[in-house]
C-alpha cells in the first residue's frame, strides 16, 4: 500500500465530527427531483440530469441563486425529515459520528413554511440518526445577512421556542456588503436567550468581518475564515484566543475564492498554528461530502497522517459536545 492509498483509508475509517453543513445545501439532485414532483412544484429543468448540470457557479452569487431556488421544492414536515435523513446516511457511510448542521428558516418562512414544520423535521431525522446509529448532532439556525435585521428578529422569535432543538444561532448568505456590524443587535439579543453564535466570515468578505464577528457578536467559531492570513495581527488573535476557522475547501475552489485545490492556504493555516477543520459546506452543490473533502486536499496539498489527525482532532475539540464525549473521541483518533 503507498502513502497516499494509507492516508486513504485512515479517513474513511477515522471517526470524524462535522462542524459546517448547510442541510439545504446536501439537497442532490435525485431528491430535488423527486420532491418536486411529489409537492407539484414547478423547477425550471426537466431531468435529474440537467439539475445536476445546473450545479455550476462562477461565485457566491450565482451559487445562491439555484440553491434558492432548489428550496422551494421543499415544503412538508417530511420533506425537511427526507432531506436530513439522506445527509445521516451519508455520515454514516463517511464514518461521522458528530455533526453540528445549520439551516436557514428564513428561505422557507418567506415561501410561507411554517417555522415548526422545518425544526420539527430536521429535527425527528436527526432524533432517528442517534437512536438508529448513534450519531449525535446539533443544529444552528442561521440568519440571511442579505435581508434586514428587522426581518431577523422575527425569526429569532421562533427559534426561542425551540430552545430545545436549537443551540446556536449563525449568519450565512451573499458576505459582501453585509458585514457582521448589521447584525450586533441581534446577536446581543441571542446570547441574551442563551444561544452560542457563530458567523461565516473572510469567505469572499475581508479579514475586517473576522474581527466584527468576533468582536461585536461575540462568536463561538468563524465559518470558512480563509481571508484571516491577509493580516497578520487577527492571525496572532485567532491562535491566542484558539478560535476555531471551520475550513471548507471543495466549496472556496467552486465559488472561485481559490483557483485550485493546489492553492488553498489551508496547510498555510495549518503551519501558523490554527484551530482549522475541514467540512463540506453545501456538498450536493460542491462535489463531495466530508471525505471527499479531505481525501482531495490531503492529495493537494501533500498533507501527511499527523496533518490529518490535527484537522479531526481540531472539529472535535471546536463542537459543542460536552468535554466527557469530545475525549472520548479524541482518544479514538
Amino acid at each position: 500500500m503507498n502513502n497516499f492509498e494509507s492516508i486513504e483509508n485512515f479517513i474513511k475509517n477515522v471517526p470524524k465530527s462535522e462542524l459546517h453543513l448547510h442541510i439545504e445545501g446536501s439537497l442532490e439532485p435525485e431528491l430535488m427531483f423527486k420532491l418536486s414532483k411529489r409537492n407539484k412544484v414547478e423547477i425550471p429543468f426537466k431531468s435529474i440530469e440537467e439539475i445536476r448540470s445546473a450545479y455550476n457557479f462562477s461565485n457566491l452569487d450565482s451559487f445562491l441563486k439555484i440553491y434558492y431556488e432548489g428550496s422551494n421544492v421543499l415544503i412538508t414536515e417530511q420533506d425537511f425529515f427526507d432531506l436530513t435523513w439522506e445527509y445521516i446516511l451519508k455520515c454514516k457511510r463517511d464514518n461521522i459520528v458528530h455533526t453540528e448542521i445549520f439551516f436557514d428558516p428564513q428561505s422557507h418562512t418567506e415561501r410561507g413554511i411554517e417555522f415548526d414544520t422545518v425544526i420539527n423535521g430536521i429535527n425527528k431525522a436527526l432524533i432517528k440518526a442517534k437512536s438508529e446509529f448513534g450519531i449525535t448532532s446539533e443544529i444552528i439556525m442561521c440568519f440571511l445577512r442579505h435581508l434586514d435585521e428587522e426581518l431577523c428578529f422575527e425569526v429569532l422569535k421562533h427559534a426561542t421556542k425551540h430552545k430545545d432543538k436549537i443551540i446556536g444561532v449563525g449568519l450565512d448568505s451573499s458576505e459582501k456588503g453585509n458585514p457582521p456590524q448589521k447584525f450586533k443587535r441581534l446577536f446581543d439579543a441571542a446570547i441574551k436567550e442563551g444561544f452560542l453564535t457563530v458567523a461565516h466570515a473572510g469567505e469572499e468578505g475581508p479579514p475586517e468581518y473576522i474581527w466584527e464577528s468576533i468582536n461585536l457578536l461575540k462568536v463561538k467559531r468563524i465559518d470558512h475564515g480563509v481571508q484571516c492570513l491577509k493580516d497578520k495581527k487577527l492571525v496572532e488573535i485567532l491562535k491566542e484566543k484558539n478560535i476555531p476557522l471551520t475550513v471548507c475547501p471543495l466549496s472556496n475552489i467552486k465559488l472561485c475564492v481559490f483557483d485550485k485545490l493546489e492553492n488553498h492556504n489551508l496547510k498555510e493555516m495549518l503551519d501558523n498554528g490554527l484551530r482549522v477543520m475541514v467540512n463540506s459546506d453545501d456538498p450536493a452543490y460542491f462535489g463531495g461530502y466530508l471525505n471527499t473533502n479531505l481525501i482531495e486536499t490531503s492529495k493537494a496539498l501533500n498533507l501527511r497522517i499527523e496533518d490529518i489527525k490535527v484537522l479531526i482532532k481540531n472539529s472535535f475539540k471546536s463542537s459543542f459536545l460536552d468535554e466527557k464525549s469530545k475525549n472520548s473521541w479524541l482518544n479514538k483518533i
